[in-house]
């Protein structure tokens, strides 16, 4: 799709945005969603995205750090289900973390995602809800499933504010909008 567009508008759970196209290669830019700060439109998905997933059975909201925790911690009081947000830097005070490798579209460069020690005994053996706030590659999506079958839990849902790029693949995920990537 070639568009000479300096923004992408869209509506999300009844919220317009403007999402500034952002290049990140050579031929390609995205369309970029950032919630902090957006306190209308967190509220809105969140709202949206507890009302989508009502029927499935969960006991924890798991997110990675740091766009989406907004989100999780506007859906955990919406859902009333508790949370954990998984790191992406080691600290002292995280134990006998859990560790995985993941790597972002917007970054480029190999991440890792912790799970707490603490956080850790929250999730083993309970039915969990992975939540992002834009799924593009799945890279993240795929170290945050890595990290809950090494803690023994189950995934039975993922829910996003958007995914991004082949539609197709990303069927399966709870999502309130889904946006294009951009060549130029």
């Amino acid at each position: 799709m070639s568009t000479h567009k300096k923004a992408y508008k869209m509506e999300i759970a009844g919220v317009t945005r403007e999402l500034p196209l952002v290049k990140i290669r050579s031929g390609l830019r995205i369309a970029v969603l950032n919630i902090l700060g957006d306190t209308e439109l967190v509220h809105a998905a969140a709202a949206a995205l507890s009302y989508d997933l009502a029927d499935i059975d969960y006991d924890v909201l798991v997110t990675a750090e740091a766009k989406s925790i907004p989100l999780i911690c506007s859906l955990a009081a919406t859902a009333k289900k508790p949370y954990v947000v998984l790191r992406k830097t080691h600290k002292p005070y995280m134990g006998d973390s859990l560790q995985a490798e993941t790597l972002s579209i917007t970054t480029g460069k190999p991440q890792h995602l912790y799970l707490d020690e603490k956080d850790r005994s929250m999730i083993t053996g309970k039915r969990i809800v992975l939540v992002d706030d834009v799924i593009s590659t799945g890279s993240t999506l795929q170290a945050m499933r890595l990290l809950m079958s090494k803690a023994a839990a189950q995934v039975t849902a993922e829910a996003a504010i958007l995914t991004e790029g082949d539609r197709s693949q990303w069927k399966h995920i709870y999502a309130l909008g889904h946006i294009p990537l951009f060549s130029g």
